[in-house]
């Protein structure tokens, strides 16, 4: 239903964050990658995923495209809910889970709390054809997404007299460690570094 959210974070724990999009709050569950990649005043976008429930709409936030389609892929497995695909989520980054489901790792896996062993192996027996293509499809998109970012960022940066070698080597970190964030925020994060 939504696709993303873009706005700031006014609000930041290791399970959840608020993100203001246009005067509107809206509180997303996140995983500990996410989290960590997250800071307080700075502006994201994080793709969604809504689960409706009796009692509950709850949205989940994810850095990247990536990791929102395994956390699709998770809980469609039987046995495996939202709370449980979050807490493998922060427990091995998105490279990771592919590569211990593609090698069929069972105790890698159950080394995430509340992960048997037939979970464990329901998750690689499910999962294995489905996930392998998820790294190389986003690992792709979102450098070349943000090539063009971080060429802004470093041009803008160049105008307003910083030299070229330093800047390049903050907006090439920046950008490395925040693949999806627009050129304003590099900016902001490289002035900050600089």
């Amino acid at each position: 239903m939504y696709y993303f959210l873009e706005g700031t974070v006014e609000y930041l724990q290791p399970t959840q964050c608020v993100l203001n999009v246009n005067g509107v709050g809206w509180q997303l569950q996140i995983s500990v990658f996410t989290f960590e990649k997250l800071v307080l005043g700075q502006k994201f976008r994080l793709f969604t995923h809504l689960i409706v429930r009796e009692d509950a709409h709850v949205i989940y936030g994810f850095l990247s495209e990536g990791e929102r389609e395994i956390f699709q892929q998770l809980i469609s497995v039987s046995g495996v809910g939202a709370n449980t695909a979050r807490l493998i989520l922060s427990h091995l980054r998105v490279d990771e889970l592919v590569e211990v489901i593609a090698s069929g790792n069972v105790s890698r896996l159950k080394a995430v709390k509340g992960i048997g062993t037939k979970t464990a192996e329901r998750l690689i027996i499910d999962l294995r054809d489905k996930v392998t293509h998820i790294n190389e499809n986003y690992a792709t998109k979102s450098a070349t997404s943000n090539t063009k970012a971080a060429k802004d960022a470093l041009s803008a940066l160049e105008v307003l007299g910083y030299p070229r070698p330093l800047a390049s080597k903050v907006v090439e970190k920046i950008v490395q460690e925040n693949p999806v964030l627009d050129v304003e925020s590099i900016i902001k994060l490289a002035l900050k570094n600089l």
